[in-house]
C-alpha cells in the first residue's frame, strides 16, 4: 500500500504529460464538440452570473450611456459583444489540454511583464497609466493578464518542485523574485488593488502548494520589505495612498470631489431596503454616482433588488467557489488542481474587495465586480480562464452533473 500511495503522488506531482495529440485539423476538430464532458454545474453558475452581468450593465449604463454618447445602448453593446466573444473562447479552451499552459507558463509571464513596462507609456487615465490604448480603438488592462500568468507559472514552479517546497531555494525564493518584478511594476502604474490581488492569489497558492510556514513568514516579510522600498523611491505613491485613506475615513470632508462616488454608493444601497426599488428604477444612476456601470455596480445592484439581490449576488460567487474546489480536489494532476485554485481565489478575493468597497468598509481601490462591472478585458480574461477550469473538470474525476 505504502508503495502504491508514493507512486500516486510521485504521479501527480511530475509535469503532467500532454498525451496523444490529433495529427490532422479533421481530428482537431472532431475532439471539439461544445458540451463533451463539460461540467455543467460549474458552467451554469457562470453563465447566470454573465447573464445576470448583462442585465445590471444595461440597467446601470442606459442613462449615462445616453447622456455621453447619445445612445443608451453603447456601454451593453460592447459588453455583449465580450460576453459572446469570451463565452466562445471558453468552450474552445475547454477542450484544449490545459497541460499545454506547463510549456508556455514562462512565454506568458515574458509577454506580460513586457505589456506592464509597454503600459508605464501610455497616456495617463484618472491619474493613473493602466491601460494600453489600441490604434483602432479601446483599451485593455494588463494587469487582467498578470493575474492569470501569476498563477499558471505558479503551478508550474510549485508543480516541478513539488517535493521541494519546504526549502528556501525552491519554495520562496522563486516566488518572491516574480512578486518583485511584477508588483514594482504595478505599483508604477499606480494600481493598488490589482497588486493586492495578485499578492493575495499568489500566498494563497504558495500556502496550498506546500511553503513552509516559516518561509511563508519569511516571504510576506520580504514583500513587506520590497513594497516600503517602491514607496521610498516613489513618494508620489505615499500620496496616492495616503489620499484613499483620508476620504474613507471621512468621506464627507470632500463631499464634492474624492468622497463623492463613496457618499453617493452609500446613499443608493441605503435606497434599496430589502427588495429594491424595482430593476431599471435606480436613482443613483442618472449622474449621480459616478462610472455606476464599473466598480461601483454592486451599489445599483443593492438599490434596485435590495438586500435580497445583493445575498443572490454573494450565493453565486460561494457557490462557484465550491465547485471550484471540488474541481481543483478532484484534479487529475497537481497543476490543474493548483491553476484551479488559483483562478477561484482571484474571483473570489476580487469579488470580496469590491464588495467591501462598495459598502466603505475598506479605501477606495478601483477594483471591478467579476462578471458583473463593465469591461471587456476583464471579462474576457475571466471566461478564457473559466475555460482552463473546465478544461481541468473535463479530465478530472468529478461528478459533472
Amino acid at each position: 500500500m505504502a508503495d502504491m500511495a508514493k507512486k500516486r503522488y510521485k504521479m501527480k506531482s511530475a509535469a503532467p504529460s500532454l498525451g496523444r495529440r490529433p495529427k490532422t485539423l479533421r481530428g482537431l476538430l472532431a475532439q471539439v464538440k461544445p458540451l463533451s464532458g463539460i461540467d455543467v454545474p460549474f458552467v451554469t453558475i457562470v453563465l447566470v452570473m454573465v447573464a445576470f452581468g448583462l442585465v445590471m450593465v444595461f440597467s446601470a449604463s442606459y442613462a449615462s450611456a445616453y447622456y455621453r454618447f447619445g445612445d443608451s445602448m453603447t456601454y451593453i453593446r460592447k459588453q455583449v459583444f465580450f460576453a459572446v466573444l469570451g463565452i466562445i473562447a471558453m468552450f474552445i479552451i475547454a477542450h484544449i489540454d490545459y497541460r499545454r499552459l506547463y510549456k508556455w507558463a514562462f512565454g506568458i509571464m515574458v509577454v506580460t511583464v513586457l505589456l506592464l513596462v509597454i503600459v508605464l507609456f501610455m497616456r495617463p487615465i484618472s491619474n493613473a497609466r493602466r491601460w494600453i490604448i489600441l490604434p483602432v480603438g479601446g483599451t485593455f488592462q494588463p494587469s487582467e493578464i498578470a493575474k492569470f500568468a501569476i498563477i499558471v507559472l505558479f503551478a508550474r514552479l510549485m508543480t516541478a518542485n513539488a517535493n521541494r517546497m519546504k526549502e528556501f531555494r525552491y519554495g520562496v525564493l522563486p516566488f518572491l523574485t516574480i512578486f518583485a518584478v511584477v508588483v514594482t511594476l504595478m505599483l508604477l502604474e499606480p494600481h493598488l488593488s490589482g497588486t493586492v490581488l495578485i499578492l493575495t492569489i499568489g500566498l494563497t497558492m504558495m500556502f496550498v502548494g506546500g511553503t513552509s510556514l516559516i518561509w511563508f513568514g519569511v516571504a510576506v516579510g520580504g514583500l513587506a520589505a520590497a513594497i516600503v522600498g517602491v514607496i521610498v523611491m516613489f513618494p508620489d505613491l505615499v500620496w496616492y495612498a495616503e489620499s484613499r485613506l483620508q476620504y474613507w475615513i471621512d468621506p464627507f470632508s470632500d463631499a464634492l470631489g474624492k468622497g463623492h462616488q463613496t457618499i453617493q454608493s452609500m446613499y443608493a444601497i441605503s435606497s434599496g431596503g430589502l427588495f429594491g426599488v424595482g430593476i431599471g428604477n435606480s436613482a443613483q444612476k442618472y449622474l449621480y454616482l459616478p462610472e455606476p456601470q464599473n466598480d461601483f455596480i454592486f451599489a445599483i445592484l443593492c438599490e434596485e433588488l435590495g438586500f435580497v439581490g445583493a445575498l443572490i449576488v454573494i450565493f453565486l460567487f460561494i457557490a462557484l467557489l465550491v465547485r471550484g474546489l471540488q474541481i481543483a480536489f478532484k484534479a487529475a494532476d497537481r497543476f490543474g488542481s493548483l491553476i484551479v485554485i488559483g483562478v477561484v481565489t482571484q474571483i473570489t478575493v476580487q469579488a470580496i474587495l469590491n464588495i467591501a468597497v462598495v459598502t466603505n468598509t475598506i479605501p477606495n481601490t478601483g477594483i471591478s465586480l467579476p462578471f458583473f462591472s463593465y469591461g471587456g478585458t476583464s471579462l474576457f480574461m475571466l471566461l478564457c480562464e473559466i475555460g482552463v477550469v473546465l478544461s481541468v473538470a473535463r479530465r478530472s474525476g468529478v461528478d459533472k452533473t
